[in-house]
């Protein structure tokens, strides 16, 4: 009478005895409590499955029977009946609205004795169990590309100082056909980060639906298992091209499963044959790997029995979103307040906005060449990028009326203005703006004198300045101080001809000279 067979936790658990612990046969038969011969043909019927340990965990008990224990072959009658081409299933499959079914009543179309659905679907399940984890996903063509950075690194070296700087390598596939891009960069950060998609995109010459990336910082700002806030430039580089964003969950190496396998191709096929290669330029490097890149593409699948390249123009070329007339350019965002004197810094940089939004809080864009500022989402001021730090980028129109008037002023104007005030308060502007760091430093102090004007009059003014230029005075608190005093009649009385003090003053109560003769 035959040995019943096992159960399928306790063919489990021999598997893992030997490929797990090591055990020999002898001693798994003796804590399981077998015979050799039992645990011998176990062992046996999986080495002929192709199977190996651990098992995949989508293979189940019925699966797994399966494999070990396939359907006896039809008798010399159903003999004739087709066996599917797995492989055509599994391409089939990532077209869109294919289903399992439909391929079923094609394969039975002209063979009423074919195999049934349950049949169809249990097989071809246990043949996507043997196969590698990046065969196990369903992926329709153009519809997602898998993104990231490679583990390992590939060096540069600098042609004077032969010091090393070490570049990043990304790697991009196609969900469908595995369709591979490689190229290299300084670093994972934004602007590195956009610049390889652009790349990208020109790669394959169109966009597909869906970009899956990791949690990156340049990628994602809030890594979210369920509401990842992803970057706003990335976001905006996404807009442009037509596609969105899917950042894998944390720590779930499986939603990108895709990228994964093509980056240790990558690291077998590009980092390690270029390890013995000096390169001196990253233009050079990039060459390099763009040759390898087309081999990879190029090679035969031995489960599809196509290159990706052929996959690629099968099943994705064609279902690419067209690109935009241009390509993105790189832009920061970065969220101020505007500050009291309405503007914005940026880079150590100020930049202008409309006074009436002192204090509400804007978004800057900055572009290799400009920087814009939105408020609401509606673009308020546009300012090209300057070079320098430390300094100022105003449009007059931003200005109150009052700031309006004081921007045109100019130190000639200042001191012009004095002029028309006295020649001591021309001189006393021209001192101020002299004693200053930068002559618009003194633009206050000086309009802040020719205010004093309409309440103390020309001439008073004038002989404070004087005062002031006597004593070193440079603010408009001095001044004013000496016209509350009245210290500036000494100077406002004072005849300014010295010839007069030599002529005889007449008047009732002075005797004069010839009195006393």
């Amino acid at each position: 009478m035959p040995t019943a067979r096992l159960s399928m936790r306790r063919i489990r658990e021999v598997l893992r005895l030997k490929h797990a612990q090591g055990l020999p046969e002898r001693a798994i038969a003796q804590t399981l409590g077998l015979s050799n011969g039992v645990v011998n043909g176990y062992l046996k019927r999986a080495r002929h499955a192709g199977l190996e340990w651990p098992l995949p965990e989508e293979i189940d008990d019925d699966g797994l029977e399966l494999l070990l224990f396939p359907a006896p072959r039809p008798s010399s009658e159903n003999d004739r009946r087709p066996v599917p081409d797995w492989a055509h299933v599994e391409k089939e499959l990532r077209r869109r609205n294919v289903t399992r079914l439909l391929l079923w009543e094609e394969y039975r179309t002209g063979q009423p004795d074919a195999f049934g659905y349950t049949w169809f679907c249990t097989t071809f399940e246990a043949w996507k169990g043997k196969m590698r984890p990046s065969m196990r996903q369903r992926h329709v063509g153009g519809e997602k590309v898998f993104v990231d950075f490679a583990g390992d690194t590939i060096d540069i070296f600098d042609p004077v100082t032969g010091e090393a700087q070490a570049m990043k390598l990304f790697v991009a596939t196609m969900g469908a056909s595995n369709y591979t891009y490689a190229v290299a960069c300084p670093s994972e950060s934004l602007c590195d980060w956009i610049g390889v998609h652009v790349g990208l995109f020109a790669f394959l010459g169109g966009a597909p639906k869906f970009v899956v990336c990791d949690n990156l910082k340049a990628a994602v700002t809030n890594p979210d298992r369920y509401d990842p806030g992803l970057n706003r430039t990335y976001a905006e580089m996404a807009r442009h091209y037509g596609t969105s964003i899917l950042a894998a969950r944390p720590r779930k190496p499986k939603d990108k499963a895709k990228v994964e396998v093509a980056v240790q191709i990558a690291q077998r096929w590009i980092l390690a044959r270029l390890r013995h290669h000096r390169f001196f330029s990253l233009a050079d490097l990039n060459a390099a790997i763009a040759v390898l890149v087309t081999e990879i593409n190029a090679r035969t699948m031995r489960s599809f029995r196509a290159s990706r390249a052929e996959l690629f123009a099968e099943l994705d070329r064609d279902k690419l979103a067209e690109l935009p007339t241009q390509p993105y350019v790189f832009a920061r965002w970065k969220r101020c307040r505007v500050a009291p004197d309405y503007h914005v810094e940026v880079d150590g940089h100020w930049y202008s906005t409309p006074f009436r939004l002192i204090r509400e809080l804007v978004d800057v864009r900055i572009a290799e060449r400009t920087v814009e500022i939105f408020h609401r989402g509606q673009r308020i001021a546009s300012h090209a990028l300057a070079p320098n730090r430390r300094g100022h980028t105003t449009i007059a129109d931003h200005m109150p009326s009052a700031h309006r008037r004081h921007g045109q002023w100019t130190p000639q104007g200042l001191i012009a203005a004095g002029e028309k005030v006295g020649p001591a308060t021309a001189a006393f502007f021209q001192a101020v703006i002299e004693d200053r760091p930068h002559p618009e430093q003194g633009f206050r102090t000086c309009l802040g004198i020719l205010s004093l004007v309409k309440s103390c009059g020309k001439a008073r003014v004038d002989a404070a300045c004087q005062r002031g230029i006597a004593i070193k005075a440079r603010s408009v608190t001095s001044i004013r101080s000496i016209l509350k005093n009245g210290l500036d009649r000494a100077f406002l009385d004072a005849d300014p001809d010295p010839q007069s003090h030599h002529q005889p003053l007449h008047h009732g109560n002075i005797r004069g000279q010839g009195y006393f003769q």
